[in-house]
């Protein structure tokens, strides 16, 4: 059984979780002070919602427009790049008088670049890690970045208290710099994972050749559709339970880090795999309960419980590398990671319009009942796709 003390003890490995945990923290703590000089200087809520939303929005053009970089340049080396950019974006930020409009283009455009860090990452995190051990290193960095997104809100939350909003820019700025230093020096440099070009034509050719793949699609569609289905409903939170909707975030937060912690460390590759249906479908059934409004504590459970669910995407991830060409693999995790977000941010927009029309609760039943729909019809094409994958890697050879 893999451990998280087996984990822990490579070397790199330790390197790039802390490196992702300081680059979460610093991106969440810039993040809350942009939204609140945004809002302060223009008091527009669609430009303070731009500054929120509008990276994810630049990650997945990154991630159809210049993906193929995660794989054409050495690891450590972009890896490296990227950070020190997102160190200059936030030191850029802490200028005084900067217009809105220019510090919008700012984080829009550092989180284009951002996008292949993280294809970079996640296609580093599968030859740091045996193939047997890459569920439990995916939830582990998960986990990392769930924790440390909350550590940033609140400790922006506190600076904004205490400091100007260029201060905490320059906070910011401190943390993303000290993550440099963490990959340069923690990392071992390797070859690109593929020989070629890199821009706008070599990532069109990757991203056709892996959507032309039925596996992939199959996939793609999986860890994307009914997860962002449901974010949609977790959008609907404070208006279903007004001030106390904190509690079925937090709720949320618990049950996804519960579900993430038992399947990446204690289920073998055939548990996930047999356990993947139920969890997927764990994901969206409870949340059909709140047509019934339930109270607040009630919802709590519910929320708990179906995010465990979210569980699922791990032996998803799992056999999306197995499937994937080692050349493809950063730019395949990348676009499944921009394509996620970015259909959380959709789902959750057209949740709202659907909010505003009808009973919060009624709005949530009605997400998680398409979601359901989408598991149920993905389910016949995700067993091929388990059954192949299972193959693969009893075959210890590449699909």
């Amino acid at each position: 059984m893999l451990t998280y003390r087996a984990l822990f003890s490579l070397p790199e490995f330790r390197a790039l979780w802390t490196g992702t945990a300081l680059t979460t923290t610093a991106a969440t703590t810039s993040s809350l002070a942009l939204a609140t000089l945004v809002h302060r200087q223009t008091g527009s809520a669609l430009l303070t919602a731009l500054a929120v939303s509008g990276p994810s929005v630049a990650q997945a053009l990154g991630a159809t427009t210049l993906m193929s970089a995660a794989d054409a340049g050495p690891p450590r080396r972009t890896l490296v790049l990227v950070g020190a950019l997102s160190t200059v974006a936030l030191g850029l930020q802490a200028l005084p008088g900067l217009d809105p409009a220019v510090r919008l283009l700012l984080v829009v455009a550092t989180a284009y670049v951002v996008s292949v860090g993280s294809g970079a990452r996640w296609g580093l995190l599968s030859e740091l890690v045996p193939a047997e051990a890459f569920p439990l290193a995916r939830s582990t960095v998960n986990v990392a970045g769930g924790a440390f997104q909350v550590v940033g809100f609140a400790a922006g939350g506190l600076l904004l208290t205490a400091l100007t909003t260029t201060q905490v820019f320059v906070v910011a700025a401190v943390v993303s710099a000290a993550a440099v230093p963490v990959l340069r020096f923690g990392l071992a440099e390797r070859s690109p994972r593929r020989r070629g070009g890199t821009g706008l034509a070599e990532t069109l050719r990757g991203n056709r050749l892996l959507l032309a793949r039925r596996d992939t699609r199959t996939l793609l569609a999986a860890l994307c559709v009914p997860n962002g289905l449901v974010v949609g409903c977790e959008a609907l939170f404070v208006p279903y339970a007004g001030e106390r909707g904190g509690w079925l975030l937090a709720a949320g937060a618990v049950g996804m880090t519960t579900g993430d912690l038992v399947v990446g460390r204690f289920l073998t590759p055939a548990g996930r795999r047999r356990s993947n249906t139920a969890l997927r479908l764990l994901l969206a059934a409870p949340f059909l309960a709140f047509a019934l409004g339930p109270s607040v504590p009630v919802a709590v459970v519910l929320v708990a419980l179906a995010s465990v669910g979210y569980a699922a995407s791990l032996a998803q991830q799992e056999w999306l590398v197995v499937l994937t060409p080692p050349g493809l693999r950063g730019q395949v995790l990348g676009v499944e990671s921009a394509t996620r977000m970015t259909g959380q941010g959709v789902f959750a927009v057209l949740a709202g319009v659907l909010g505003d029309a009808v009973q919060p609760g009624a709005a949530m039943a009605v997400f998680a009942a398409a979601s359901l729909a989408v598991s149920l019809a993905l389910t016949p094409g995700l067993r091929r796709v388990a059954g192949r994958a299972a193959d693969c890697q009893w075959r210890a050879r590449i699909c």
